[in-house]
């Protein structure tokens, strides 16, 4: 899969699988169609965080039709998760999430969610792992960031508003990609500027704050975890940790490592999955088709 804002960590989540978003450079993105040069990353979907891990081995690496890849080690199996610092989101963990939502049926779908989070995180000290509270950063505004992703995105179909072929997309709605491609010519370069120094920032307090920590847990979904992790190019695996009782759909959970630090939060995801068996269920597949209605 690929991920710019979520489309390793999105399907996977929808599908009850795994997922590994390597750190930004780790996997050659030549032949992908670009959406952020700045921000684009290939990375392996499979069933368990140890499949993620092989695929991975044999797919990472410098390529000299891609500029941004390069050569780093990855030591797989990783060391003994017992001797990794591992972290939480306290706050996403502890706090209640839905506190804020009126409409009752999204809030009983954060709840649900939440206590799903819980199980997990009973399920690592369960492990023996010791879980240190930490804060993200959030002296900085991650989500008006998004303006780098919107900006180099305008400027990769920057031909579509150009000769009208925007017209011609299906969607068509406020927050598709046709207005975003549009909206993107008025993007001044000052913004741009700004946003990526901004960005720059807010990299180097991630440096330190993962300069004492190997991997953090964290919601998928919960708070800037995504975006910001998107912008300062951690690698990230996806899990899945439940399945909703309404209609059986997965829910899921990340471990987030240091740049290059993939074989870490591979490791702790794997132990994850070896006390847990999410990742092995499957849909019910039924033995055979419905009959085809009758055209009138």
């Amino acid at each position: 899969g690929t991920e710019t804002l979520g489309s390793i960590v999105s399907p996977c989540t929808r599908c009850g699988v795994t997922g590994l978003r390597p750190t930004f450079g780790r996997i050659s993105r030549y032949g992908a169609m670009a959406l952020s040069w700045s921000m684009d990353k290939v990375g392996p979907i499979a069933r368990s965080a140890e499949d993620c891990a092989i695929i991975f081995n044999s797919i990472h690496g410098a390529d000299p039709r891609d500029p941004c890849s390069v050569d780093r080690p990855f030591a797989w199996p990783a060391r003994d998760i017992k001797a990794l610092r591992i972290g939480y989101v306290a706050t996403l963990f502890d706090e209640d999430r839905s506190k804020n939502i009126e409409r009752a049926e999204q809030k009983a779908l954060v709840q649900e969610s939440q206590e799903f989070d819980r199980r997990a995180i009973d399920a690592l000290k369960g492990l023996g792992i010791k879980l240190i509270p930490i804060k993200l950063p959030d002296q900085y505004p991650v989500s008006a960031l998004r303006t780098i992703l919107n900006a180099e995105a305008g400027a990769a179909f920057d031909e579509l508003p150009r000769t009208g072929k925007d017209d011609t997309l299906v969607q068509q709605t406020p927050n598709a990609w046709p207005n975003s491609f549009r909206e993107a010519q008025l993007i001044p370069a000052v913004e741009y500027i700004r946003a990526n120094r901004i960005r720059t920032l807010l990299m180097q307090e991630m440096e330190k704050l993962m300069a004492d920590l190997d991997v953090y847990v964290a919601p998928s979904f919960g708070g800037t975890n995504l975006l910001l992790t998107n912008l300062t190019g951690h690698p990230q695996v996806v899990v899945p940790h439940g399945f909703r009782k309404g209609d059986g759909t997965p829910t899921s959970i990340v471990f987030t490592g240091k740049l290059f630090g993939e074989a870490e939060a591979l490791a702790v995801a794997q132990a994850y999955q070896q006390a847990t068996d999410f990742h092995k269920k499957r849909p019910v597949v039924p033995t055979s088709l419905p009959p085809e209605e009758k055209k009138p």
